[in-house]
């Protein structure tokens, strides 16, 4: 006799992400059991983006992490759509950073983490093992001094920033490459004001 398994319906599979990602990110989210990395120079707004990317899926009740980030910046979180009363920070992780982040894993459902200037293989690789074995999504940030060590399934790339200004600074349009394996390889490259008057992310 057969064994009846249960069947994951396409739409389980995929944490939701607000717009303008939902219209950007192939599927329309963030895949469970995928690593993303966001990577920019200091200054362009790889955290703005990180933080905007997990606002929706605080927002409709699930728990997210943040790891190695000193002053995530509370306030601009909100103004993102972060469900502060979600979310667990992690500062300074005791020990191995990628080791401080897995322990997470069995709790929340999206992580984001800073890793140290050299994150090595070996740990890139536990760790990213770790989300595809538990079905959540790590979002790490990275830059150029500071690479990812391995491919990962998608990648927020990003290459240009500037700010508006009247009296105060205004809105951030932030010029993304999506790239990655399968089907985010033919992502593109768009535009993207975050944060925007109002603290929240919007497509150009």
């Amino acid at each position: 006799m057969a064994t009846l398994r249960p069947v994951t319906l396409a739409k389980s599979r995929i944490v939701p992400v607000a717009e303008p990602w939902a219209s950007l990110l192939p599927g329309g989210g963030l895949r469970r059991g995928s690593t993303v990395v966001v990577h920019a120079p200091p200054g362009l707004g790889g955290l703005s983006v990180a933080l905007s990317l997990l606002s929706e899926a605080s927002a409709r009740g699930h728990w997210v992490a943040v790891v190695g980030v000193d002053d995530p910046g509370v306030v601009a979180m909100s103004d993102l759509g972060v469900d502060l009363r979600r979310v667990l920070f992690v500062p300074r992780p005791r020990g191995a950073w990628a080791e401080a982040t897995a322990d997470l894993l069995d709790g929340v459902d999206l992580v984001i983490v800073r890793p140290p200037s050299r994150a090595s293989h070996v740990a890139a690789r536990r760790l990213m093992d770790r989300v595809r074995e538990r079905g959540t999504v790590v979002l790490a940030l990275t830059e150029p001094r500071a690479p990812w060590p391995l491919p990962a399934d998608l990648t927020l790339h990003l290459t240009g920033s500037r700010w508006t200004m009247s009296s105060r600074l205004d809105a951030r349009y932030v010029t993304l490459r999506v790239g990655g394996r399968g089907e985010a390889a033919r992502g593109g490259e768009h535009v993207v004001v975050v944060p925007d008057v109002r603290g929240r992310a919007v497509a150009r």
